[in-house]
């Protein structure tokens, strides 16, 4: 008897279970990033207070127009590839699929937040711009026999990780992160795109 695919294993869980499942992991990112950073950073709060400074200018330009031009690009590959290419084993969809524009803005904020806090804030400050992005994509293991999608994450990973490397700012890859992930968590639930299944970062 030949063991259930993790395509398999999605489809026989829960709206709920999947999301649940998503919830402990970021929150798992987040206990991570706020431990790494208590053993790494020679002062504590402050280095994370030096990091989430913000100016309305740099959100503008390194956090919301990234996200923007992201999102174009996805558009575009989405638009003109096969969606095997763009299919993550439904995962997506079932996390998007039936929640309400709230749970959906929460949800996609949650992962931009303690992703960016570990990859971005610990990582890429202590240990480079290149691994912390490298290791962003290795991340989504789910896309590791998904040529496209692990290409696309690799490409935005270091593209996010180039605006933290220009302004020290993680209120900015937190807005270009929540932005792609929010637009297209979105586009799921409200069947916009063909029923594709969508690349959320």
């Amino acid at each position: 008897m030949s063991r259930p695919t993790k395509a398999e294993i999605i489809k026989q869980m829960s709206d709920r279970q999947v999301t649940a499942q998503l919830v402990f992991t970021q929150l798992i990112l987040l206990a991570l990033a706020l431990i790494i950073s208590f053993f790494l950073f020679e002062s504590y709060l402050a280095d994370w207070l030096v990091l989430f400074h913000v100016s309305l200018a740099e959100l503008f330009w390194f956090g919301l127009i990234p996200g923007l031009s992201i999102l174009l690009i996805d558009f575009i590959l989405m638009r003109t590839m096969p969606k095997r290419y763009y299919d993550d084993g439904g995962i997506n969809e079932k996390v998007f699929r039936t929640r309400s524009i709230p749970s959906i803005l929460w949800l996609t904020l949650l992962v931009a937040v303690s992703e960016e806090m570990l990859f971005r804030g610990v990582l890429h400050t202590e240990f480079g711009y290149v691994l912390a992005s490298v290791l962003f994509a290795v991340m989504h293991i789910r896309y590791l026999n998904k040529p496209v999608l692990l290409i696309s994450v690799l490409i935005v990973s270091f593209f996010i990780g180039y605006m933290f490397e220009m302004t020290g700012s993680l209120p900015v890859t937190i807005l270009s992160h929540f932005v792609v992930d929010a637009v297209l968590g979105l586009w799921i639930r409200f069947g916009l795109w063909e029923g594709r299944t969508i690349n959320a970062k």
